[in-house]
């Protein structure tokens, strides 16, 4: 096969996972909590046919060499965690992590997750859940008819109970932060699964030991900034056509040694 039309199609495909990593920014502009997806790549193999520094003769070595590259590979996919706007709202039960950490949500199969959704509301058992109705962890209890529910910046929940006028504390929200937070696994949802790459969490109370703090009435919102998307939605799209030509270009030629020889 032409090289070039193995280099093109390696670059067609980059471009068009690049496009999906876009599309799904995108698609999730509004979404609470959401970490924008960059997709990372890296040159392929070199076909040497002279080592740079190789000997021309008793007296003079090659300056540069003579190298021809094979095209572009998917590495990876990373999430951006930079810090999303943060919104006010009207609920009493929203809460926006200010800064860095997770709060931590147990699934029905028991495997701890981690989100910056702060989405919450009680079920019908009285358990402090995301929006999802996954218990947060440590669990907080929420009696039925309390009233004036409110988040500490340090993660106290207290709330008004049925019969008092004072302010009962339920529980301490904790935060958990990761060496590498890029290393989680996404399992959407706003859901995060801790993995090797990612280490082990580490849990404190907000506000202390690196932690951001919480900041109730607000959400944090997505990190995509659409108008980057945009730019880059454009880039890729002059580089996926640019790598279509090439294609053309190589088959032209192609076509024209099968038509001459």
């Amino acid at each position: 096969m032409n090289a070039a039309l193995w280099i093109s199609k390696t670059g067609l495909s980059a471009q068009d996972a690049e496009m999906s990593a876009i599309a799904n920014n995108i698609a999730n502009v509004n979404t609470t909590g959401f970490k924008r997806d960059r997709v990372m790549f890296q040159d392929l193999f070199y076909q040497t046919q002279e080592a740079p520094g190789a000997m021309l003769d008793q007296n003079n070595i090659m300056p540069t060499g003579l190298q021809f590259g094979s095209g572009v590979r998917i590495v990876g996919t990373q999430k951006t965690f930079t810090e999303g706007n943060v919104e006010t709202t009207d609920n009493a039960m929203n809460v926006a992590i200010m800064g860095q950490g997770f709060l931590q949500v147990q699934k029905a199969n028991g495997d701890i997750a981690y989100t910056r959704d702060g989405n919450l509301q009680v079920n019908a058992d009285g358990v402090l859940t995301n929006s999802q109705g996954l218990p947060l962890q440590p669990e907080i209890d929420v009696p039925a008819g309390a009233t004036s529910v409110a988040f500490g910046e340090d993660g106290t929940v207290t709330a008004i109970l049925p019969g008092d006028s004072d302010v009962t504390e339920l529980g301490q929200l904790t935060l958990v932060n990761f060496a590498n937070p890029a290393g989680l696994s996404a399992e959407g949802d706003n859901l995060y699964l801790e993995t090797a790459a990612s280490g082990q969490p580490t849990e404190g109370v907000p506000g202390e030991d690196g932690l951001g703090t919480l900041q109730d009435n607000a959400l944090e919102g997505s990190n995509v900034d659409i108008v980057n998307e945009m730019v880059a939605m454009i880039t890729v799209q002059r580089a996926y056509e640019m790598n279509a030509k090439m294609v053309s270009a190589a088959d032209d030629m192609l076509q024209y040694i099968s038509q001459t020889l």
